[in-house]
């Protein structure tokens, strides 16, 4: 397996023989691909904890059938498991007991060597992934149409893997018009600890440094001039909480790492601000300005 796979540009979905898909858990991730695949006329049974949860759904349109009851994932060809990491990393006795051995399982967490490491010898068609999609919402209203339109899916295939099952998933995520890659689970889990988990805690030491400011004065002021800058850095520090600690905590080693980079970055910006080294300050913004746009979709 190569370290990242090329991304598919235009390729066209291909056939599949999957008559009906469980989604565990209908949040903002599961609520979405269980709207895009309803609307492609694909059956789609939704799994909830709460009775009034799944009202909600079933009022939503998120799936025509939602159940409380694991049994419902019995005539499942494909199951998706939309949960939360904590749940997904110690997955109830009921759920495992209804996963059908034929059918393929997959994951949508943001971290991949834990969930390897617990999913690999509990389902024997299990394949790990990550649609690169979200919100700041949470929650059964939060699901909408087209989500991973043109976003990344990737998927962290090991040498046990189980190719056809590795293929359903790739057509999946080219269903709901993502673009597909394969890659290394801890170069993975690293790669999204930079660009994903890190800016979560970033922006939210920018929010606590606002927040706790003391001078009443200066903090109304401050709320009154925010504008789109302040709104663009502390978007994701203002985002689910379960979410953010979830990301640190079973991730922990990456984000660290993580950290450290961007504290000794931080630190060279401070010393040139301190010195009074405008000209180095300028050049490192500079270095900054031609960075971004590597990082960001066209």
């Amino acid at each position: 397996m190569s370290e990242i796979d090329p991304m598919d540009q235009g390729q066209a979905v291909q056939p599949w023989s999957i008559q009906r898909v469980g989604v565990v858990g209908m949040g903002l991730i599961g609520g979405s691909i269980a709207l895009d695949l309803s609307q492609q006329g694909v059956e789609v049974q939704g799994l909830v904890h709460r009775e009034v949860t799944a009202e909600r759904a079933r009022s939503r349109g998120l799936a025509p059938l939602v159940s409380t009851d694991p049994s419902c994932l019995q005539d499942c060809d494909l199951v998706i498991l939309a949960l939360p990491l904590a749940l997904l990393l110690a997955p109830e006795e009921s759920l495992l007991k209804a996963l059908p051995e034929q059918a393929v399982v997959t994951d949508v967490g943001s971290v991949k060597a834990e969930v390897l490491a617990v999913w690999r010898d509990l389902h024997p068609r299990f394949v790990g992934s990550h649609p690169m999609a979200g919100t700041a919402q949470a929650g059964v209203d939060s699901g909408f149409p087209g989500l991973f339109c043109g976003r990344p899916w990737v998927s962290t295939p090991e040498s046990a893997t189980d190719p056809e099952a590795l293929e359903l998933i790739h057509q999946l995520a080219l269903r709901l018009g993502s673009h597909w890659l394969t890659a290394d689970a801890a170069r993975h889990d690293q790669a999204v600890a930079l660009i994903s988990h890190l800016p979560v805690i970033v922006s939210a030491a920018l929010l606590r440094a606002v927040g706790e400011e003391r001078d009443p004065a200066v903090l109304d002021l401050a709320r009154t001039l925010a504008s789109s800058g302040f709104a663009d850095t502390s978007r994701v520090g203002g985002g689910n909480p379960a979410l953010g600690t979830a990301m640190a905590a079973h991730n922990t080693k990456a984000v660290l790492r993580s950290l450290a980079a961007y504290r000794w970055s931080l630190e060279q910006l401070e010393e040139a601000i301190l010195e009074g080294h405008w000209a180095q300050l300028e050049k490192e913004l500079e270095k900054t300005q031609s960075l971004r746009p590597q990082f960001l979709s066209e």
